[in-house]
């Protein structure tokens, strides 16, 4: 027997701010008042600290003698740094689904690759990179490594906002990925481990230099 407890208020209310944060409603170096969103929300100011507390911890925010929460600011080092750790964390991740997958459990992933095929086709791009967050943490359980899972859902947050500022800049940004997804689904299939660090490297190098020109574009259109 298993119990899922709730989802609690501050988690509510961080889960609000980070969605915020990810779609660029809040900017880098922008304060959060907590009074603010206390009255916006209509919760408790303790409530809100709370949430403040898990956005730190996701990377989201920074919380700053005197200052409070800010934003947390994108830079080009902690840009690079994310990716490096990202792309061999993904590629290890994708060697154990290739060695693990089974005709039962590989099914929910192809079921959720027709799922991406389709939100490319209607360029919902909100949607669409969500959806390649969810592929990943399906592609958990079939890996069978709970730190690996662990370290990458403690990262999904801050590469999502990264993620989503470079395809809100890049129109055909949703082809691409979909076509990546497709070709690591068929290297998976194949348990092609060989092609793997490849695959996956390229792809998040394309990622990289997307995040990287979206925040000089930013940058420029700010100053």
């Amino acid at each position: 027997m298993s119990f899922s407890a709730p989802e609690s208020l501050s988690e509510q209310i961080a889960r609000y701010l980070a969605q915020r944060i990810i779609q660029g409603q809040l900017k880098s170096a922008e304060r959060i008042q907590e009074t603010r969103v206390v009255s916006e929300l209509e919760v408790s100011r303790g409530s809100v600290r709370e949430a403040l507390l898990i956005l730190e911890s996701r990377h989201l925010i920074d919380i700053l003698p005197r200052r409070g929460a800010v934003v947390a600011t994108l830079t080009e080092q902690g840009v690079n740094s994310l990716y490096d750790l990202y792309i061999n964390l993904l590629t290890m991740l994708a060697q154990r689904v290739a060695e693990n997958w089974t005709d039962d459990n590989v099914r929910p992933l192809l079921a959720q690759m027709q799922a991406i095929q389709s939100l490319q086709q209607s360029e919902d791009k909100v949607a669409f990179v969500e959806s390649g967050f969810v592929l990943m943490r399906m592609a958990f359980a079939i890996a069978g490594n709970q730190y690996l899972a662990e370290v990458l859902e403690d990262l999904q947050p801050v590469l999502h906002r990264t993620y989503a500022l470079a395809i809100r800049r890049s129109p055909h940004e949703t082809e691409y990925a979909a076509r990546f997804f497709a070709g690591l689904m068929e290297a998976v299939l194949k348990r092609n481990l060989q092609a793997l660090p490849g695959l996956l490297q390229n792809y998040g190098q394309h990622q990289r230099e997307l995040v990287l020109a979206a925040m000089a574009e930013e940058a420029s259109t700010c100053a």
